[in-house]
């Protein structure tokens, strides 16, 4: 039997990472040969290029494409000279519905990917099939473009499907990205003049600074469009200190869909990837300030019109108590129709299109893999005390650059740098991990010896602290000498939560600072974040002064 030819016509990193969702309809067909070109003329095809070489995809030439004849087309984009491949072709939204308007771009008003302008050649629909998401979109293409709704079909939405059955790996998500215990606010922005980061570059950076490091964790999801636009070089430049901090910025691909499953909340512009959140149910809260780019009446209006909006960080607390008592999924179920069912109905659209039998079994939703690595935990405090009161004690921390008073400053040494060492308190170093893949080293501080060297190193540190591992440490503090500390995991509910022993060692700093004049053994009640903990204070045995480090 004659191979069938699916080409997929790319224009932006955007469209092409909606259509690798569409593309397991055809999986275990060796029926099916598929190609990749791409679309030219957008601001944003260099991504597109970098997307497709890493996707492994077989790339031809626009000229070749253009020439050749194809079996089908897929595209997500109604841009582009599409119209000029032969062949059925196949048209997807490549966002959440159409909720947005651009300025300068096609028929004023009309909401992107409607627009009449796009969607039709010499005044005929080009797209032999327009696969939609919602009946509401439907209509809206037939009140915009009445010869292009008379071939559309609705499918439901792959992207969301692939999310919903992801959902299982919740935990996973969480546990890849160190969250913790920590609430996970995820940050969305869109692209253009009207996007989150455009008018509020500062935030992210404004929210990791002003709120507990230890009960919060944020993520920034950007539209692809944005990473072309500003670089990864200039992102990382431009978010350095929040990225230090502790931000996650999610990759363009998959992984913004991970950290969807993994939020607690989410803050957003007027982008589409907040519908995906309300979909889930999580909490939503709107960090958009108006402009003419939002469609009235469309579900992303209407999300945003219920949604407590972020005016100020330090609102986030109340934002969130508002967003969680709301129910968000409304405004996703007027985006979205008919969960679980896109891939097949989209083998039945396709396959007919192609005039072949589809395969027997049934199509397999991708699972999103976890995120490619957790962040690197930040390496400065700056920490406050809230509470110590006897034998309790609460300690919050925050970034090193928040300013104002706070109890004292803690850093990882050497790894801080040497500004954050110099100012810092509390010194920490974690003991190296060893295994049968790593000789030992030949020559190694012992715990005892590390505390006590660096704190003659360095005059005027009150505290150093050898991590000997998440439950044990060797504190030496500058009145109250050396200390063992062992930290009491927290079980309830089923489940074995631990702090962070860095967090505990500020803690225990504290604590001495009140009372130098302990005696062993000694119980601290220590709260860090949302985790209350135990910690027993003993005096140190010879285990744990000759822990090598």
């Amino acid at each position: 039997m004659r191979c069938r030819s699916v080409l997929v016509a790319v224009r932006s990193a955007t469209a092409l990472h909606r259509l690798l969702d569409v593309l397991p309809v055809f999986d275990g067909d060796d029926r099916i040969a598929s190609r990749f070109t791409l679309v030219p003329g957008s601001d944003f095809d260099v991504d597109a290029l970098a997307a497709l070489e890493h996707a492994g995809a077989r790339l031809i030439p626009w000229d070749e494409a253009r020439r050749g004849g194809h079996d089908l087309v897929l595209s997500a984009s109604p841009k582009g000279a599409v119209w000029a491949l032969s062949g059925p072709r196949v048209l997807l939204p490549h966002g959440a519905g159409f909720n947005k308007a651009i300025s300068g771009d096609g028929s004023p008003g009309i909401p992107s990917g409607l627009d009449p302008h796009y969607l039709l050649a010499d005044g005929e629909p080009w797209a032999s099939l327009h696969a939609l998401a919602h009946g509401d979109q439907l209509a809206r293409l037939a009140e915009h473009c009445p010869p292009a709704a008379a071939r559309a079909a609705v499918v439901g939405d792959p992207t969301l499907d692939r999310i919903l059955g992801s959902v299982i790996h919740r935990e996973g998500y969480r546990a890849a990205l160190g969250t913790g215990d920590r609430r996970l606010v995820v940050l969305t922005a869109s692209w253009g003049p009207e996007s989150l980061l455009s008018r509020h570059p500062g935030l992210p950076a404004e929210l990791v600074g002003g709120l507990p490091c230890d009960d919060y964790q944020f993520a920034l999801v950007l539209h692809p469009n944005e990473y072309s636009r500003i670089g990864e070089f200039d992102l990382a430049r431009q978010l350095a200190p929040a990225l230090a901090a502790g931000l996650v910025l999610a990759g363009p691909h998959q992984e913004w869909a991970a950290l969807l499953i993994a939020a607690d909340a989410v803050i957003t512009d007027h982008g589409s990837t907040a519908l995906y959140a309300a979909a889930l149910g999580r909490p939503v809260i709107g960090a958009y300030d108006g402009g003419d780019e939002l469609i009235p009446g469309s579900p992303m209006a209407d999300l945003l019109a219920k949604a407590p909006h972020l005016g100020d960080p330090a609102e986030l607390p109340e934002a969130l108590r508002q967003a969680v008592a709301q129910d968000a999924r409304p405004a996703a179920e007027a985006a979205f129709a008919l969960p679980g069912e896109s891939l097949p109905r989209l083998r039945h659209e396709l396959y007919r299109l192609l005039q072949l039998e589809p395969p027997a079994a049934a199509p397999t939703i991708r699972q999103l893999p976890q995120p490619s690595a957790a962040p690197t935990p930040p390496s400065a405090f700056a920490v406050q005390i809230p509470q110590l009161t006897g034998h309790h004690i609460t300690v919050e921390r925050y970034p090193s650059f928040r300013s104002g008073p706070v109890h004292h400053r803690a850093a990882a040494h050497p790894d801080a740098g040497l500004r954050q060492v110099q100012s810092a308190a509390v010194l920490w170093r974690h003991a190296q991990r060893q295994d049968s893949a790593t000789p030992a080293p030949n020559s190694a501080w012992t715990a005892a010896g590390w505390t006590a060297h660096v704190l003659a190193e360095l005059p005027g540190r009150r505290t150093a602290a050898a991590i000997l591992g998440a439950d044990r440490c060797l504190i030496r503090h500058h009145r109250a000498g050396l200390v063992a500390v062992r930290i009491e995991p927290n079980r309830a509910d089923g489940r074995v939560r631990r702090a962070d022993p860095t967090a505990v060692v500020s803690a225990v700093h504290a604590w001495l600072n009140a009372n130098s004049a302990w005696t062993a053994p000694t119980s601290l009640d220590c709260r860090v974040g949302r985790l209350a903990v135990r910690v027993e204070l003993a005096a140190p045995g010879a285990t744990d002064l000759d822990h090598e480090l």
